[in-house]
């Protein structure tokens, strides 16, 4: 008996380190590990995507050491995900940028602010005294404090005085901005979590929320009896496996299957007559392009659904008493993202599903603030949705902010690849990159770095030492979440208060700190921020520019939002705790009649198409133990483990063509560039003749294949469908198609698209002939 005490002793006590693992009471959680257990709790708001998620860090002794989820949080009930969890770890992350740095003799060296501020300033000047103000250009990011994009836009367009100015929210949401404009007038998410909840129909287009936001699941799996889950997506992914009914259609086919919808709604009279009447303008042309262009069986034939189901869709849509649509980047990352988006807008507009409980077309945001740029970081509207076009929202602006009107630009710049393309051109010879890593981030990735060598200078602002600060001629380093004060809006326009908890580390300084330093170099400082002096200075000054506006944050305080768990705009005296939906019934559109536009829109085939040198269509996204370029989650070992390297889903039919199993490394290759060293994962998650490939990883840099197409109307990359090819060791040349394959396939899209429509497919249809 002594010996199995002394035995257990020793394993207790050796082998699991006992006093290591101890616990402690915590007076806020509970237990908690006694080697961190912290010296205080500081309420924030996670710094990862656009859910919001309310949490506490944990400081010790001027570290963070321990996230936890908020559970008063309205938005996550006291749950995160794994990025949440381990947040507090990046914060100290080895790759994190010490201060300012120049390159000298071809290495990055740590220097002194003042040097690194005169060096930018002099080449700025020295380049827009040559070539125009507009020879510099800004991109910035989703992931800034509202008041730091405010602060920043403000001295970037009045200040530098060029309107070459986009952020690379333009990568994943301005589809979103601009299909809202385009129905209502204002871009603005026009419902809110509640509504994944309280409706009894919820459809998810494109959006893969398991994986991409996950604690979105909470409120999806609420009154879970009373409801139906549609999922709308070519890859059965986590989120489609938890549907009700899962709708596999095939890639960039969703704006069809909208018009589709309305088409058998309209044909059996489940429209709302009285809604359609009273709220929307236009119906008659809509109705009359859609009876026309988009019955059942074309619909079926592009779609890849039957006809069956399409009724079966829009009946349980149409007769719900309340429904909800949203989506994410598989709606929006598109060539025809934008007008996808309004269609599913028309959608809801024809059936009444607007401004109700339960009832909206609801866009999920990416990143942590892409809301608040939107609102107001002055890259594609002047701040509180005030159009550059417009001579009395200009005029309002600058009164507000006492400048000459005569400074506000009258137009937008440049959108993000409209930058790259001008860089090309030799126009823009100096840029300026704010969190975020176009070098892993950006289509075609071979293209954009032969671009980026004909900069005279690149400037990089962010907290790490990324893959684009790596090439830059000058590093601005920057403090990151839980080192600065200020808000983030969310998703469901909530806007939240995150806390400084800790000091900057090493010489960084805040986003804000930097803009305002920056800023004595132009001296336009005292122009522009000589009374803001503090973010919640900024925050005042964001107040007054919002009253009256649609993204009204007047009746907002630091206070009463971290009171509260966030607050939704807008938010004034008539609504003193904020507004959950947009366009209820006593909320008229921001349109010249105040209605919403039904419009007629059109799908269109994609202009890459399978061949037989190329007989896949690659479909790429995100993971849930990964955050956009891994900046931020690359060194924190329990995301790594879970997620180390990118990986290729393969449909099984495809794996044996290629004679490979789960396990064995492939390369894939398409019309720009391959990436070789792949991991094989055989699912049946994904249909024959698709694939899909995660983004974050430079080391198989997806980006190097995808293609650069955009958007005409929101400038946003069609990243989800390129043709590619694949090869193995077994089969080095890759996937071989059969020409019955080739032809099937094509003659599919010829039947389903009009005469005029994609000059690629039209070869590809010839080619296939030939064969």
């Amino acid at each position: 008996m002594r010996f199995l005490k002394d035995l257990k002793n020793k394993i207790f006590s050796d082998d699991i380190k006992e006093e290591k693992y101890e616990l402690v009471d915590d007076p806020i959680f509970g237990k908690v590990a006694k080697a961190k257990a912290p010296d205080r709790w500081v309420r924030t708001t996670c710094g990862y995507c656009g859910v919001g998620c309310g949490m506490y860090v944990g400081v010790k002794d001027g570290k963070a050491v321990y996230s936890k989820g908020d559970p008063t949080h309205p938005v996550n009930f006291g749950t995160l995900c794994p990025k949440g969890l381990s947040e507090h770890k990046m914060v100290d992350a080895p790759s994190r940028a010490k201060g300012a740095y120049i390159r000298k003799n071809g290495a990055l060296i740590q220097s002194s602010w003042d040097e690194a501020f005169k060096l930018t300033s002099n080449k700025f000047k020295e380049i827009q005294e040559k070539y125009g103000k507009g020879a510099v250009a800004v991109i910035s990011t989703g992931q800034l404090l509202t008041e730091e994009f405010y602060s920043l836009g403000k001295f970037v367009q009045l200040g530098l005085q060029t309107n070459n100015y986009d952020g690379n929210t333009t990568l994943c949401m301005a589809s979103a901005v601009m299909g809202y404009k385009q129905s209502f007038g204002s871009d603005g998410p026009t419902g809110c979590y509640e509504d994944l909840a309280k409706a009894d129909v919820v459809m998810l287009v494109g959006a893969n929320i398991a994986d991409n936001h996950p604690i979105l699941k909470l409120h999806l799996q609420q009154n879970r009896k009373n409801k139906k889950i549609i999922v709308v997506d070519p890859r059965k992914s986590k989120t489609a496996q938890m549907a009700d009914i899962y709708l596999p259609i095939k890639p960039r086919s969703d704006l069809a299957l909208m018009n589709g919808l309305c088409y058998i709604i309209l044909e059996q009279g489940w429209e709302d007559e009285g809604f359609i009447k009273s709220r929307t303008n236009g119906f008659k042309e809509f109705k009359k392009h859609i009876m026309a262009n988009y019955p059942p069986q074309e619909v079926a034939n592009i779609t890849g659904l039957d006809v069956k189901t399409l009724y079966e869709i829009a009946r349980l849509y149409a007769n719900a008493n309340s429904a909800t649509i949203a989506w994410t980047m598989g709606v929006n990352q598109s060539s025809i993202g934008t007008d996808t988006v309004s269609s599913i807008n028309n959608l809801s507009l024809i059936t009444g599903n607007l401004g109700r409980e339960g009832a909206s077309p609801f866009s999920i945001t990416g990143q942590c603030n892409a809301m608040g740029t939107r609102e107001f970081g002055f890259t594609s509207s002047i701040p509180g949705y005030r159009d550059f076009k417009n001579a009395k929202d200009r005029a309002e602006f600058a009164s507000i902010i006492g400048v000459d009107k005569e400074l506000i630009p009258t137009a937008r710049g440049y959108a993000y690849p409209q930058i790259i393309e001008a860089i090309d051109r030799g126009e823009i010879k100096a840029l300026w990159v704010v969190a975020t890593n176009p070098l892993v981030s950006y289509p075609d990735q071979n293209r954009l770095r032969r671009v980026l060598k004909k900069l005279d200078l690149l400037v990089v602002q962010d907290s790490f030492l990324s893959d684009t600060a790596q090439i830059a001629d000058v590093v601005f380093g920057a403090a990151t979440w839980s080192e600065k004060e200020g808000c983030y809006t969310n998703s469901e326009r909530r806007c939240n208060l995150a806390k400084k908890a800790k000091p900057n580390y090493k010489d960084t300084k805040s986003d804000f700190e930097i803009v305002k330093e920056f800023s004595k170099y132009f001296g336009v400082h005292d122009m522009l921020f000589k009374e803001l002096n503090s973010p919640r200075d900024v925050f005042e000054e964001i107040k007054r520019v919002s009253y009256g506006r649609l993204c009204d944050y007047s009746g907002m305080s630091y206070e009463l939002i971290e009171e509260l768990g966030g607050m939704q705009w807008p938010c004034n005296k008539q609504n003193p705790k904020g507004t959950k939906r947009l366009y209820s019934d006593d909320m008229p559109c921001p349109t010249q009649d105040g209605k919403a536009k039904l419009l007629p829109l059109d799908w269109k085939p994609l202009s890459e198409s399978v061949c037989e040198a190329f007989p896949l269509i690659l479909n790429t996204g995100r993971t849930v133990e990964q955050f956009h370029t891994r900046t931020k989650t690359g060194t924190i070992g329990i995301l790594e483990d879970l997620a180390p390297e990118a990986w290729i889903e393969l449909n099984s039919a495809d794996a044996k063509k290629l004679k490979v199993k789960s396990g064995d490394r492939i390369t894939i290759s398409g019309n720009r560039g391959k990436v070789e060293d792949v991991i094989v994962k055989v699912t049946q998650t994904n249909r024959e003749g698709t694939c899909f490939v995660p983004f974050h990883f430079r080391e198989q840099l997806i980006n190097a294949i995808t293609l650069p197409e955009f958007d005409e109307k929101s400038f946003e990359p069609n990243y989800k469908q390129c043709a590619v090819q694949l090869h193995s060791s077994a089969v080095p040349e890759g996937i071989k198609m059969e020409q019955q394959e080739i032809s099937g396939i094509l003659e599919m899209q010829k039947d389903s698209i009009k005469v005029e429509d994609s000059v690629n497919v039209k070869k590809a249809l010839e080619e296939s002939l030939k064969l």
